[in-house]
């Protein structure tokens, strides 16, 4: 058991980092076929939501509404997928990917589908620009950890 909070190697590796919530650090998926979020509660060692105690799952659950919520506005969702699998990244994180009725994998889900095709740095400024007028309670000014 870790007494502080670590981020996964993968999620280190596919991720680019964008904010924190009360308790949630969250990640932007390197791969711009899809706006895909991933909120990671900084709580060391947790692996299933059913570990956090209470109070934090009903924050996490809140994070995510509002996460899911205002991407769906920004981006025009026409669903919302928000899931938590972790079969190869075991620490709990609850990815929420933004998703079309025209994007390729549509109906299908994204897992595997095509290879990531990385933002370039503009495309990540613009990201960033657009969360930062949607996401008021998200703080976006702490360095890239």
């Amino acid at each position: 058991m870790t007494l502080y909070f670590e981020l996964h190697p993968r999620l280190q590796q596919d991720c680019i980092f964008i904010g924190r919530f009360e308790l949630c650090r969250l990640l932007m998926m390197n791969d711009r076929h899809y706006p895909w979020f991933i909120l990671v509660p900084e709580i060391p060692d947790i692996r299933e939501c059913y570990q956090l105690a209470k109070p934090q799952r009903d924050l996490l659950i809140e994070e995510s509404c509002y996460l899911a919520e205002n991407l769906a506005w920004l981006y025009h969702a026409d669903k919302m997928n928000i899931a938590a699998i972790g079969n190869l990244v075991p620490q709990l994180h609850l990815h929420h990917i933004v998703r079309y009725q025209i994007d390729n994998a549509w109906p299908a889900p994204v897992w595997g589908f095509a290879a990531a095709s990385p933002y370039t740095e503009q495309q990540i400024s613009t990201q960033l620009t657009l969360l930062r007028s949607a996401l008021k309670h998200c703080q976006f000014d702490v360095p890239n950890l």
